[in-house]
């Protein structure tokens, strides 16, 4: 069942900045969830108001973004879809503060510990009595409304943002695929999001 936006639309901007980067000027708004009081943002580029921008739902992952981690695909996968935005001239990358599938930093270095003895990433957080992904997408959808985005070409291997994203009143138009960042040191991680988890890879 999909949503009516008005009552999504919640989500209030804080603050709005211009945003310089490697691949070109965004601008940056940032957004509270009341309900969590985690802090949120989106960085995009032209016009989201008509037609379909190229976007992204993006969740934290400090040491694929930051660190350059090559357990997962995080980092490339943040990189190139802020490269495709820019050139495609309208999109946006709506970065959720949700670490290690919605487990937090902390749960996720115990789930890495676990896979550092043998276990997949889905089995390492179901051991410790967490969700294999604990993520939701309706405050992705608020902020999204909040800016004006009606439809999206949605870039994920990832089905299920694509229909929380429906289910919350966002059209999305086409899935974008984005295969990058694999490399030996990932490829169970790979296997396990192909496998286990639904998303969508050449493997």
């Amino acid at each position: 069942m999909m949503i009516e936006p008005s009552i999504l639309q919640h989500a209030t901007p804080l603050a709005d900045a211009i945003l310089p980067t490697e691949h070109g000027e965004f601008r940056i708004r940032a957004f509270k969830e009341s309900s969590t009081g985690k802090e949120h943002c989106v960085v995009y580029v032209g016009d989201l108001t008509s037609g379909s921008p190229l976007v992204r739902i993006h969740s934290e992952c400090l040491t694929g973004d930051a660190f350059g981690s090559l357990r997962c695909d995080c980092g490339p996968q943040l990189q190139a879809s802020l490269k495709a935005i820019q050139e495609r001239g309208a999109g946006a990358i709506v970065y959720m503060r949700q670490e290690g599938r919605g487990i937090g930093l902390y749960a996720k270095m115990q789930a890495y510990a676990l896979q550092d003895t043998g276990m997949d990433t889905l089995d390492a957080n179901l051991a410790l009595g967490l969700p294999g992904d604990g993520r939701t997408y309706e405050f992705a959808a608020d902020m999204l409304h909040c800016m004006g985005v009606k439809g999206v070409e949605l870039i994920t291997n990832n089905p299920h943002k694509k229909e929380q994203l429906i289910q919350h009143g966002i059209r999305v138009k086409e899935r974008v695929p984005i295969i990058v960042g694999q490399c030996a040191q990932n490829r169970s991680y790979m296997a396990t999001k192909a496998a286990r988890m639904g998303h969508i890879l050449p493997m």
